[in-house]
């Protein structure tokens, strides 16, 4: 993934001010900054949902603006509000995300790793808020995807729930994602 001179402005205030950004295949990057820094914008136009104002972005040698209907079958997105339709269950959830792809991860076995066999018959609504978060990196992950955002994925989640998160990035890593 690439960007270089990247701009967006909201009127006359800039949220990214010419970044310029290269990611490796197989590496994890962290955005930091404080609330306002345009890290949840950057994320966003490089996942193809916000046009930037000046500059270039290739994810996976595509435009996400352009090329959106190639890159979405092959990139996975946590976005930091979960995303899930609050009415369904966790596994309803799960199975509507793997049936948009062709060969989607079990959605039974993601449950489980996700430490959420428990509830799956609960609605979203009603599941704890870290495991929202569970729930909405598993829709993240279920495609196989070969690069994925996640927009905060720890936020909520308790000290194993964070351990197992992070553990899971680094499998995904491993696996070339």
């Amino acid at each position: 993934m690439s960007v270089t001179g990247l701009v967006k402005r909201w009127g006359s205030t800039a949220a990214v001010d010419g970044l310029d950004l290269t990611v490796p295949h197989g590496s994890v990057l962290a955005l930091l900054g404080p609330n306002g820094a345009g890290k949840t914008t950057t994320v966003e136009i490089c996942e193809g949902f916000r046009t930037p104002d000046e500059g270039q972005v290739r994810v996976l040698g595509l435009d996400p603006i352009s090329d959106s209907d190639a890159l979405r079958s092959r990139i996975g997105v946590m976005l930091q509000g979960g995303g899930a339709y609050t009415g369904a269950r966790a596994e309803e959830m799960v199975r509507l995300c793997a049936s948009y792809y062709r060969d989607p991860i079990d959605p039974q076995w993601l449950l489980d790793v996700l430490g959420l066999r428990e509830a799956a018959r609960t609605s979203v609504r009603r599941l704890s808020g870290g495991q929202q978060q569970r729930l909405a990196l598993g829709c993240a992950i279920v495609g196989r995807p070969e690069l994925v955002f996640l927009d905060e994925p720890t936020a909520g989640l308790d000290a194993h729930a964070r351990i197992m998160v992070w553990e899971l990035i680094d499998r995904l890593r491993a696996d070339g994602v």
